[in-house]
């Protein structure tokens, strides 16, 4: 059994792109999304409409995870037509290539430390940190991982959290950041004036509500379930962050396709540069990869994973929230 770097070097020939096969899938993707949404707009009967509006999500979150791929390299690494056409969608997508590529590429290199890996993912605390916080501190912790912020993750993770706070922070670095959230705001209208506010709910607030509450999740529960694995900056390795600290989320074969297979997600970190449409290869082909920690959609399983909030170090696992007697502000008055 490869362990490793020896592990990792095994995994590259499978970290090729078909090049065909990629654009048939980016291609082949944008045509049923613009048919749904076409659906949505044309249709007059309101069941038909919000059937396409619900599918309509269901491709977006499809679309992201290409896109995702496309920025990590792992498809059309070389095509300059790729780059713009997954730019655009990027900025159509409230995901502006600058601020992804930086924050995501941050979160493969950090995954699972306990420090510094809050870029580009859910933050993380000890046990021991979130007693001896602020409560300030304290609350913004758990707003962030709180599962209506995941819930509404169009608004506060997206929105706000792609949009306004990285073009705030740094306006001539994420200047296209500002122009996703006008060209956003720009779509609202004209949906308005064209359509009313129906066609601003089905054409663009659910789809993307649903697209980005399932991405949310999604992202979450890939680094925050029961088995998760976190490690000071001595103890990481990349292999580990990706095997004990990145989940195989198991799901049926259509939700397999609507996610593009981002639920292979240990393998996805063990390489990201394999394209999204042969991690089920790699899992059939590599035993050492079958025994991957697992969740799934399950409402058991998501209730778990949504009840965890720390990182006990002495019990090596995360847990709910300290007891109410142990969380005491700074001065040592109980909070």
């Amino acid at each position: 059994m490869r362990t490793g770097q020896d592990l990792i070097k095994a995994t590259k020939q499978y970290a090729h792109d078909d090049t065909a096969r990629s654009w048939w899938y980016v291609l082949s993707t944008s045509a049923l999304l613009l048919a749904t949404l076409a659906g949505v707009l044309w249709n007059h009967s309101f069941p038909a409409q919000l059937l396409c509006s619900v599918f309509a999500g269901l491709l977006i979150l499809r679309m992201f995870v290409i896109y995702h791929d496309q920025q990590h390299h792992a498809i059309l690494p070389k095509s300059f037509a790729a780059e713009i056409y997954m730019r655009v969608f990027g900025i159509l997508a409230l995901s502006a290539s600058s601020i992804w590529r930086s924050s995501h590429n941050h979160h493969h290199n950090h995954n699972s430390k306990l420090r510094g890996s809050h870029i580009g993912s859910f933050p993380i605390m000890t046990k021991q940190q979130f007693l001896k916080t602020t409560r300030a501190k304290r609350f913004w912790y758990l707003f962030a991982r709180h599962p209506l912020t995941i819930l509404f993750g169009y608004v506060f993770i997206f929105l706000i959290g792609m949009c306004i706070n990285p073009f705030i922070n740094n306006p001539r670095k994420h200047y296209d950041c500002l122009i996703s959230l006008l060209l956003h705001i720009t779509i609202g209208v004209l949906l308005y004036l064209t359509g009313g506010w129906t066609a601003v709910l089905l054409a663009q607030t659910l789809p993307h509500f649903i697209a980005y509450a399932y991405g949310s999740y999604l992202f979450y529960a890939q680094h925050n379930f029961p088995d998760v694995s976190f490690a000071d900056n001595a103890g990481w390795t990349y292999e580990k962050a990706a095997l004990d600290s990145s989940s195989y989320l198991r799901s049926s074969r259509l939700m397999a396709w609507f996610t593009a297979n981002i639920g292979y997600h240990h393998i996805h970190h063990l390489n990201s540069h394999i394209p999204f449409y042969r991690l089920p290869e790699v899992l059939r082909e590599m035993p050492e990869l079958q025994q991957a920690k697992t969740t799934s959609f399950n409402p058991v399983e998501i209730a778990r994973c949504l009840r965890l909030k720390v990182w006990d170090t002495e019990a090596q696992r995360m847990v709910g929230l300290p007891s109410h007697s142990e969380v005491s502000a700074p001065d040592g008055h109980t909070a």
